[in-house]
């Protein structure tokens, strides 16, 4: 019989302090506040289940004045719930709670009761990845910065064995950019180094089209969002005209419930799309996106938002769930002095679980 149960609810923010100055087209990053939930019950005497809500500033649909409040007041009506030890129930209950307006509560809830009824040891779904078995290629990512600073960091990434590289670009001369992509090509060909690049909206419509020609010259697999999002006629254009395959972002957020979702598929007919659960919405929206996606001949994989390892881990054991294949966006795990100490590891451009490695949590979440 399945355990009936309840929770009683915390939540504490902490603040993750990046190791750089980590530059986007919309602005430099030094900091983020992220907000850890905690469940516990006393079915589960010894567990504590942990999940993450880290909206993006300036991104995310929740990134809200109030947001510590609208935790709270969300977390009281969990208090009232009476939960299944069964992971799919427990997914459809929250769902149910309709947090469509704040998304990276309702990933860090979902992840947080898995964790719960799984015994509170960091496993969001019983799979190989969790288990030390798979190890998730991922790419290696290039900061925004001046020239210098992005070669520096190229050069890393190759050395230490990536064999895909995402480079954000937009931020400075674009001719500058170029260059710096043509040099990676001067000395590995597409079929050693995969490029991807990430515009984050950075083009206007009127000059995407020239510069996607331009980028063209330089074997890239996919550009991620080279316009503002909302502008459905123009990216549908530039889909069906670019030489490089586009992937949808930012343009995914704020778009809830099947039938639009598949209407944007449709209408826009992107290459890929790009899958953040703390900005769509969690598992079961992911979920809904690959189904659309692979309904739609549409391409996807996973990207981290910028969440400190207890969220990346809960993406990683997503993202090994929904079996993809083509590298993931989850190298971000070591871009904070103070990130939560874990058994995540990178190597070789590979993202895996070691189990030999505990969690070291803070002394915050022994409150």
């Amino acid at each position: 019989m399945t355990k009936i149960f309840t929770v009683k609810c915390s939540v504490i923010a902490y603040n993750l302090d990046f190791k750089f100055d980590a530059g986007t087209s919309r602005g430099v990053l030094k900091n983020k506040l992220t907000h850890f939930i905690q469940v516990r019950s006393d079915q589960f005497p010894t567990a504590i289940g942990i999940g993450e809500a880290g909206p993006l500033k300036g991104l995310s649909i929740d990134d809200v004045s109030d947001f510590q409040d609208k935790i709270n007041l969300i977390l009281r009506r969990v208090e009232k719930m009476k939960f299944r030890a069964d992971q799919e129930l427990l997914l459809q209950q929250i769902d149910e709670l309709d947090l469509s307006k704040y998304p990276s509560i309702q990933f860090a809830l979902e992840t947080a009761l898995l964790d719960l009824i799984h015994g509170g040891k960091r496993e969001i779904f019983q799979n190989s990845f969790f288990n030390g078995n798979l190890s998730l290629p991922i790419n290696g990512l290039v900061w925004m910065g001046d020239k210098g600073f992005m070669e520096r960091q190229i050069e890393q990434k190759l050395e230490q064995g990536y064999d895909c590289i995402k480079m954000k670009i937009g931020a400075i001369n674009f001719d500058q950019e170029c260059e710096i992509l043509g040099n990676i090509r001067g000395r590995y060909s597409k079929e050693k180094i995969t490029i991807r690049v990430d515009a984050n909206g950075a083009f206007t419509p009127d000059k995407a089209l020239d510069k996607l020609h331009k980028l063209n010259e330089y074997d890239i697999h996919s550009i991620e969002q080279p316009i503002q999002p909302g502008l459905i006629q123009e990216m549908s254009k530039l889909c069906k005209q670019s030489p490089i395959p586009i992937a949808l972002d930012e343009e995914l957020i704020g778009v809830c419930g099947r039938e639009n979702r598949l209407a944007l598929l449709e209408s826009i007919a992107p290459q890929y799309i790009i899958l953040k659960p703390t900005l769509l919405g969690g598992i079961v929206a992911t979920r809904e996106w690959v189904e659309l996606a692979d309904q739609t001949n549409t391409g996807w994989w996973m990207t981290s938002a910028l969440e400190s390892n207890i969220g990346l881990n809960a993406i990683a054991q997503l993202t090994a769930a929904l079996k993809a294949t083509l590298p993931q966006g989850l190298g971000t795990g070591q871009l904070y002095h103070n990130n939560i100490e874990s058994p995540l590891c990178i190597s070789e451009g590979k993202l895996s679980y070691n189990v030999n490695i505990d969690w070291e949590l803070p002394d915050i979440f022994n409150q």
